[in-house]
């Protein structure tokens, strides 16, 4: 908006020029001298100004004044109507960064459910991290370790989903069951599995970058007075303009932040490959099974070719929903090739009935339909409610 008030408001100026190129110095001279006129009556500071809210949003639920109801709906206390994204007009950034606000006390939130409802508990990664190092977790159940039958691993996509989600904008727009791992999990325990719910996008901490002091030129004392002076006017010139174009592009400057990496766990393959050295091969279960949705696919699939061998030891079936990985760009051998096309199927997004076979190009495991068009959905509902059904029992 404020771009093209600008542009509004020089563009006659620039077509004028446009019109009537100036031939000689004198001419060029005058029309410079008209143009920094012009610009110096438009207060270009005040005109970049975006009327935006503070970036400063409630830590709770309830003081988002959004809350829960019985079918796990997100609605307003006081409206009863659904999330509204658009909460002030023309203002895109600060109505995403109040969403991804709300989508933090989600992901607690859903951690909440996980201990209360589900009846998870949390294990600290590493393993034998230091009290002051950064960590990260997943969920399991009481006996993801001991149950001698079965047990089940799952693994959500990349992006902003953290342990125990599968979509945040379903969990938003729709209702828990929808958006949640929740379902999977209560299911899964009901017909006996061990649980280990893996956290693949917890890479690293977030910390505050401390504020750089400006420095100046080492050889400014050796320099002659009206030089020094004239390059210090040049330089604060420059820092007036860029402090203008950054309170356009930046109008509320937030705080710079480094990202720390969580040792061994510091990308999504990192992170599996250290829950299956530490957990799941030293599980008792005889029989264990994944179900992992998008990026989850691509993180099985590595984890398949690093730990092939183990893999095959242990895991019995594999239900994929949507996956994203590619057995030729990822290289997996024939041996893995043999072993998906046994132990694999992906529940894809499809119009045709359940189940149905899907043609694809590539030679790794079964495609079949999930029943429905939308990705997220496939995996939800379709395609993992067949997972489940035909992939994912005892063998």
């Amino acid at each position: 908006m404020l771009v093209y008030q600008v542009v509004f408001i020089l563009s006659p100026v620039w077509i004028i020029m446009a019109q009537n190129q100036p031939d000689g110095p004198e001419e060029k001279d005058r029309t410079s001298t008209a143009l920094k006129d012009l610009l110096s009556r438009i207060d270009l500071e005040e005109l970049m100004k975006k009327d935006e809210p503070p970036l400063k949003f409630p830590k709770t639920l309830e003081e988002f004044e959004y809350y829960f109801n019985e079918k796990g709906q997100l609605r307003h206390t006081k409206t009863g109507e659904p999330y509204v994204f658009n909460y002030h007009e023309d203002m895109q950034r600060w109505n995403q960064k109040r969403y991804e606000a709300l989508g933090e006390i989600i992901t607690h939130y859903v951690y909440d459910l996980l201990e209360q409802e589900c009846h998870l508990k949390k294990a600290y990664l590493p393993v034998d991290a230091a009290e002051d190092e950064p960590k990260s977790f997943i969920f399991m159940s009481e006996d993801a370790m001991t149950n001698p039958d079965k047990l089940m691993v799952l693994i959500h996509g990349n992006g902003v989903v953290r342990v125990g989600q599968w979509a945040r904008r379903l969990i938003i727009n729709e209702d828990l069951d929808s958006g949640t791992q929740i379902p999977f999990i209560k299911r899964a325990m009901d017909e006996g599995y061990g649980l280990i719910v893996l956290n693949t996008n917890e890479n690293y901490i977030e910390v505050e970058e401390p504020q750089k002091p400006e420095q100046s030129s080492a050889n400014d004392t050796d320099e002659p007075v009206e030089k020094k002076e004239k390059k210090d006017d040049s330089q604060k010139e420059t820092k007036k303009q860029r402090n203008i174009y950054e309170k356009y592009r930046n109008p509320q400057k937030e705080k710079e932040t480094k990202h720390i990496p969580i040792r061994d766990n510091s990308t999504p393959e990192e992170h599996a490959f250290y829950v299956w050295d530490h957990f799941i091969s030293r599980s008792s279960a005889k029989n264990v099974v994944f179900v992992a949705h998008s990026y989850g696919g691509l993180v099985f699939l590595e984890l398949m070719i690093q730990r092939e061998a183990e893999v095959k030891s242990k895991v019995i079936s594999v239900a994929l929903t949507d996956s994203v990985h590619n057995v030729w760009h990822q290289e997996a051998g024939k041996s893995v090739l043999d072993w998906m096309q046994e132990h694999c199927r992906n529940w894809v997004s499809s119009s045709e009935p359940l189940d149905t076979p899907v043609e694809f190009m590539l030679p790794d495991c079964p495609r079949v339909s999930a029943d429905h068009t939308h990705s997220a959905w496939s995996a939800l509902y379709q395609g993992c409610g067949g997972a489940r059904h035909h992939s994912c029992q005892s063998q």
